[in-house]
């Protein structure tokens, strides 16, 4: 399993070059065994050579420009890279971007080698993973069902589980890191939204949408979380599990949970609370009031119907589904709009006073585990159904404004027989490096108890 720090050591020490890591996540792309072909809408072959021989020289040089110098990862398609088309997994959209996203560039910066670009579900809009243009990767976890990757990053989610790349860049609108991380058995972290700039990036929700990693570690999500959101890419510091204060919010989005999530879900809480952290289960009315935050889509529905009402003539190239979820938004007034600003004030007052004592809350980041793909597209009302209910515990996170990383929690995670479930850390706005050095300690807890 690829990780920053090995990497780093390894390239350090020369045993290794960045050409050759390119090259062997080029070769699992290739595996006609595997699903490269569905998980990359495009990839950069030539290019990525090109910036891992490049990497490479300034190394023997003496030069690295950052911790994650001549590593290979992978960008989601709704991201501008310069001089090519950002299509956003679509089959509208054909215009060259004529720069780098802020993102990307800061990570070109940085020493990226560009591996390719990621599908995703169109426009973003969508937890399942499905995309009839471009085609549906399978969750690396049971290919022979063929389970739902999760959405709308999934390519980037079956590109990091499958080791075709070192991180792979995705975007969280409502869940849309988090949800694909938990199903594929990866890390994952959505930021803070102000943190990380989203210019050159094809938005979904101007209010709610978050540019983070997918990664094999929280060590890993954080050091290209510092790059991101230009900041120094310094080692989290090692909390102990003793002494750590969580929340576990009694709340309906914990009702109807799969047992297998359940289960996971129950056995890290335990452990944790036999490391010696300190567990408070109560009751968080405001996270039981969804039904207000969200109506019509909430922030989503409305924001994503302005984006692409002036696509109307041509809503029938859509995904079909993905259609009728902008049409939502048009029966939203603007006295809807300014709800959803003052509900979402009321509820960041309320959730930031119950976690002052806290030092994060601790939710299931999927109340089911990855459901085959057969199922979820058999019909239009399976689809909804199953979109709804992947979505209802994340998007809370993302309402507050907060940030929340989401780690393996499933017994024998190193086990590909194990179904994944995820355990989500989360925390108010600008909590982002604290919250991660948190997950960092959970993950050394399970890892060992």
């Amino acid at each position: 399993m690829w990780t920053v720090a090995q990497l780093a050591a390894d390239l350090a020490a020369g045993r290794t070059t960045s050409r050759r890591l390119t090259e062997q996540a080029l070769e699992r792309i290739a595996d006609p065994a595997g699903e490269g072909k569905r998980a990359f809408i495009k990839v950069y072959a030539d290019s990525a050579l090109a910036e891992a021989e490049f990497s490479d020289r300034l190394r023997k040089g003496g030069v690295r420009r950052s911790p994650v110098d001549g590593l290979p990862v992978s960008l989601k398609d709704l991201f501008d890279v310069a001089g090519d088309v950002t299509r956003a997994g679509s089959k509208i959209l054909n215009a060259r971007a004529h720069a780098d996203a802020a993102a990307v560039a800061r990570l070109r910066a940085a020493g990226a080698v560009f591996i390719g670009r990621t599908n995703m579900v169109e426009f973003a809009f969508g937890t399942t993973g499905i995309n009839p243009h471009y085609g549906t990767p399978k969750n690396p976890w049971d290919r022979k069902t063929g389970r739902i990757p999760g959405g709308s990053s999934s390519g980037a989610a079956v590109a990091q589980a499958d080791g075709m790349c070192v991180m792979a860049l995705g975007s969280d609108t409502r869940g849309s890191i988090r949800i694909p991380s938990a199903f594929c058995g990866v890390t994952g972290f959505k930021p803070t939204t102000r943190r990380v700039p989203r210019e050159g990036a094809f938005p979904l929700s101007y209010t709610l949408d978050s540019v983070g990693p997918l990664a094999n570690s929280v060590a890993c999500c954080a050091a290209y979380d510092a790059i991101l959101a230009a900041e120094p890419v310094e080692p989290l510091p090692e909390l102990p599990a003793r002494g750590l204060r969580f929340l576990v919010p009694k709340t309906e989005v914990r009702e109807g949970l799969d047992p297998e999530v359940a289960s996971a879900f129950s056995s890290a809480i335990d452990r944790l609370g036999r490391a010696g952290a300190s567990m408070t289960e109560k009751p968080v009315p405001a996270f039981d009031r969804q039904g207000e935050y969200f109506k019509g889509g909430g922030f989503a529905g409305a924001e994503a119907y302005a984006i692409h009402r002036k696509n109307a003539d041509r809503l029938a190239e859509y995904d079909p589904r993905v259609a009728k979820r902008v049409l939502l938004g048009k029966d939203l007034s603007a006295a809807d709009y300014v709800d959803f600003g003052r509900l979402r004030a009321e509820f960041q007052r309320e959730i930031e006073a119950a976690l002052a004592p806290f030092d994060a809350f601790l939710l299931p980041t999927n109340p089911c585990i990855a459901p085959p793909i057969a199922e979820v597209d058999a019909t239009d009302e399976a689809y909804f159904r199953w979109n709804m209910r992947i979505l209802r515990i994340v998007g809370l996170v993302n309402f507050l404004d907060g940030c929340a990383a989401s780690l393996p929690c499933h017994a024998r995670a190193h086990l590909p027989t194990e179904a994944p479930v995820g355990l989500m850390v989360c925390g108010p706005a600008m909590s982002d490096r604290r919250i991660l050095a948190v997950a960092a300690a959970i993950e050394r807890t399970l890892a060992t108890n």
